[in-house]
Order: C-alpha cells, then sequence, then structure tokens
C-alpha cells in the first residue's frame, strides 16, 4: 500500500489549567524535513516528537505546531526579573552591534521574551514540566496516526490512478509493437531496394560492406528492445505499488526510465502511426510522472 506525502491531523488537549492544539500537515519532498514549533520551556519534546515522526515517516516536507495556552483562573504567573535584565541586556548589545555593521534588525516583542525558558514562574506544572511533556508525548501519537491514516487513504486514490494508467502504457505499448509487426516487411522490401540501387550505381563497392551497413540501419530502426523493456516497466511499477513501504523513489526514478524508453522508440519509427502511438505514451508516462511526484 503506497501512502501519499500530502496529509494533515490536528487534536486538542488538555492537563490542569494548560491547553493546547496539534497541527500536523505536509507537502510533497525530496526527503523528510521536519520543522517543530514547540515551545523552548517544554524540555526534551521537540525530540520526542521528532522521533516518534522519524520511524513513522520516509519523505514529506513536515510541518508540526502546537499551541499551547493556560487558564487565566491557573495560580499567579511570576516574572523571573534576573533572566528577563539578562535577555534585555542581551538584546540591548545585539542590536548596538548590529547598527554598527549597518543591519536591521526587528525588535523582539515582550511575548518573545516571555517565552524565553526560565522567565515565568508559576508553580512546579511550570518549573518540572516533566508530566507535561509526557502527557504531550502521548498524545502526539494519536494525532501522527491520523496523519498516517489520511497520507495512506490518499495513497490508494493515488494508486487508482497509477494502475489505470499502467493499463493505457500497457495498450499503447501493444499497439506499438503491432504496428512495428506491421512494418517490417515494409521495412525489409526498402532495405532491399536500397541495396540494389546502391550497388547498381556503385559497381566498385563491396557487397559485403554494403549489406553490413543496411543490416546496421535496420537494427537501428528496430524498436523490438524499447517495446520489451516499456512492458518489463509496467510489471515492475505495478509490483512496487503492491509493496507495503515508501516505494517512491524508485517509482519516480522508473518513471525516468519509461521516459527515455519513449523518446527512443519515436526516435526510430520511421513511420507517422508509430510516432503517434509515441506520444500517446509520453503524455501518460508524463501524467504518471506528475502522480509518483506525491508518492511517499
Amino acid at each position: 500500500m503506497i501512502r501519499s506525502m500530502t496529509g494533515f491531523a490536528s487534536g486538542k488537549g488538555t492537563l490542569g489549567p494548560h491547553s493546547w492544539t496539534w497541527e500536523l500537515r505536509s507537502v510533497n519532498g525530496k526527503g523528510l524535513d521536519m520543522r517543530i514549533r514547540v515551545p523552548d520551556w517544554l524540555t526534551g519534546l521537540e525530540a520526542a516528537l521528532r522521533g516518534q515522526m522519524s520511524k513513522a515517516l520516509s519523505r514529506g516536507n513536515v510541518t508540526l505546531s502546537l499551541r499551547l495556552n493556560r487558564d487565566e483562573s491557573a495560580p499567579e504567573i511570576v516574572l523571573n526579573e534576573t533572566a528577563m535584565a539578562a535577555a534585555l541586556a542581551a538584546v540591548k548589545r545585539t542590536q548596538q552591534m548590529a547598527e554598527e555593521a549597518s543591519v536591521a534588525l526587528a525588535t523582539p516583542s515582550a511575548a518573545d521574551l516571555v517565552a524565553l525558558k526560565g522567565m515565568l514562574d508559576a508553580g512546579a506544572d511550570v518549573d518540572d514540566p516533566t508530566a507535561l511533556v509526557k502527557q504531550l508525548s502521548t498524545e502526539f501519537a494519536t494525532v501522527l496516526a491520523e496523519f498516517i491514516a489520511m497520507r495512506e487513504a490518499e495513497g490508494q486514490a493515488l494508486a487508482k490512478v497509477l494502475d489505470s494508467q499502467l493499463d493505457q502504457v500497457a495498450a499503447f505499448t501493444d499497439q506499438a509493437a503491432a504496428l512495428a509487426e506491421q512494418r517490417k516487411d515494409k521495412m525489409a522490401d526498402a532495405l532491399r531496394e536500397n541495396l540494389a540501387r546502391v550497388l547498381e550505381n556503385a559497381q566498385s563497392a563491396d557487397p559485403d560492406r554494403v549489406a553490413q551497413e543496411l543490416a546496421l540501419i535496420a537494427v537501428k530502426a528496430d524498436v523490438t528492445e524499447e517495446i520489451d523493456r516499456l512492458r518489463t516497466h509496467v510489471t515492475a511499477a505495478r509490483d512496487l505499488l503492491a509493496q507495503d513501504v515508501a516505494v517512491g523513489r524508485k517509482l519516480d526514478f522508473l518513471m525516468q526510465e519509461f521516459n527515455r524508453e519513449t523518446n527512443t522508440l519515436c526516435s526510430k519509427a520511421q513511420s507517422a502511426e508509430l510516432t503517434s502511438v509515441g506520444l500517446e505514451l509520453k503524455a501518460v508516462i508524463d501524467q504518471m510522472r506528475e502522480q509518483v511526484q506525491n508518492v511517499e
């Protein structure tokens, strides 16, 4: 079962005075690129979330956001004035250095400074976020499972589209094989006529050498290998679609091989009908390649 790289999931939860909202989304990517946004003071949470996603996902540009709120009726939050003074001094010095280097910096807001680790003291739940981190890590597993389920559902839809396109490729390949078979006699007659004409107008020509050259031309016009490879690629693609692992990279490489064989087929066609079928093949393969870009 293939999976799409596009997905979305969300979730909510509460623990004591805290409530939160998860948002997990992804789009296409060559590898696995994870962007995780969680409060800095939740020590160990980002590493735990990154570990869960690394085990479950193979590809995609994945963004995870955690919005954490605290109930206003909770005990009063106390500002760590020493830490804040140090932070303000660091901001001031940074701005001075930036001005000296003619670099413009945005002024941090009060919310930015308060969000820094160690700025607030409001009881054990903030000083020691262990219980909150554990709860968030546990609940994220459910969000991740829903996210994967959505990617699998989209993957099933993708698989149906790709399977239908492979049917078209197989049908056009059979057409190309039939047309190539039909033109064999015509090509043989044309080669014999060309050989007779050359020998008639060039008495000193070596008949064996001329025959070798014409045979080489015939080989270059033969599309049997291309047709055989296209059929092999169709079988390989169907096998990949049936696997229960990430196959996006392999399918992408296979699309390149499909395109290569079709281009060669068109270059060897030497007939309007075979060229037309080759162009139809190229169109379907291009459509397949677009779909494959979204396969994990």
